[in-house]
């Protein structure tokens, strides 16, 4: 290798290291990612796959935000609409008269981060207003043109998530030929478009989507092979929490909520693989077994 070439290898290693080395919010807040996150799971909504229908009141669902950020979140993502596979799409409209309230009731009692989990744009906008701080898209901005531009005038983080088809679709006999390199292929195009509307790289997560659209054994190749996916050199989420994946590793009959041993699991693994962030619905048991992995690491 030529000693240019070493030298540039080297500088853009650096800016890996660097896109990783925080999270950037507005106003000048930043999240570390020396250890790794947990955002807790908060579904406004009556038919997601775990907790639908559990936290429709505002007063349940702000003060289940706040019991998570006591359990140690460090993110608290909001979603108005299911994304279980087969679900049906419902109107932004819907979505922010779910999801909006909460997002403002959140902001005025706490100072955690919000999330706002949505591919429409005029909710992103709602929410943004209101007190969120960053985009969870499940569609990576291919779903709302406005996205984008949105996220890129408010310079807020954005998740960018793979998924084939739509929620409603995704489960319908879903194939790869090689599912970690289809999905960095999917990650480099999607992270072009970001920066070509003007989404800063500091502010851009990725998500491999376990679960939206892939067969078990694409899912746990997924969490296997994170670090090829970590190599492209930007923060990695991973939400794995209760999925059915887990059901069909240990069939057991238990609901979706019983599938905690399995949930930690998958996000130890999430994490000593590469995952910087992991969201989660059992947010106190995550905690205390990411800080044991953190621990290790420090030791070694």
């Amino acid at each position: 290798m030529r000693d240019e070439d070493a030298g540039m290898t080297k500088h853009a290693d650096t800016d890996k290291q660097e896109r990783r080395a925080v999270l950037r919010l507005p106003g000048g807040r930043t999240l570390s990612l020396a250890s790794p996150l947990v955002m807790g799971t908060l579904n406004v909504t009556p038919d997601s796959f775990s907790d639908g229908g559990r936290y429709t009141s505002r007063a349940l669902a702000i003060g289940r935000a706040l019991e998570m950020e006591g359990e140690g979140a460090a993110i608290i993502d909001v979603g108005g609409e299911s994304t279980r596979p087969g679900a049906i799409p419902i109107e932004a409209e819907e979505e922010m008269r779910r999801a909006v309230p909460v997002v403002e009731g959140i902001r005025r009692a706490s100072n955690i981060p919000i999330s706002i989990d949505t591919y429409h744009a005029v909710t992103a906008r709602a929410a943004l207003d209101a007190g969120a701080s960053m985009v969870n898209d499940i569609s990576a901005l291919r779903s709302d043109p406005a996205m984008a531009p949105l996220v890129a005038e408010r310079g807020v983080p954005v998740v960018l998530m793979h998924m084939l088809g739509t929620p409603r679709t995704m489960q319908n006999d879903p194939q790869y030929d090689n599912c970690v390199e289809e999905i960095g292929l999917f990650f480099r195009d999607r992270v072009a478009y970001a920066a070509a509307q003007g989404i800063q790289e500091t502010r851009i997560i990725l998500d491999p989507g376990i679960g939206f659209g892939k067969r078990l054994t694409d899912n746990l190749e997924i969490l296997a092979h994170l670090r090829k996916l970590r190599a492209i050199g930007f923060p990695l989420m991973v939400g794995a929490s209760r999925k059915r994946f887990i059901a069909m590793v240990h069939p057991s009959g238990k609901a979706p909520d019983e599938r905690l041993g399995g949930s930690i699991a998958a996000a130890v693994a999430a994490v000593m693989n590469g995952a910087d962030l992991v969201r989660v619905h059992d947010v106190a048991q995550t905690v205390e077994a990411l800080r044991v992995v953190q621990a290790m690491r420090e030791a070694e």
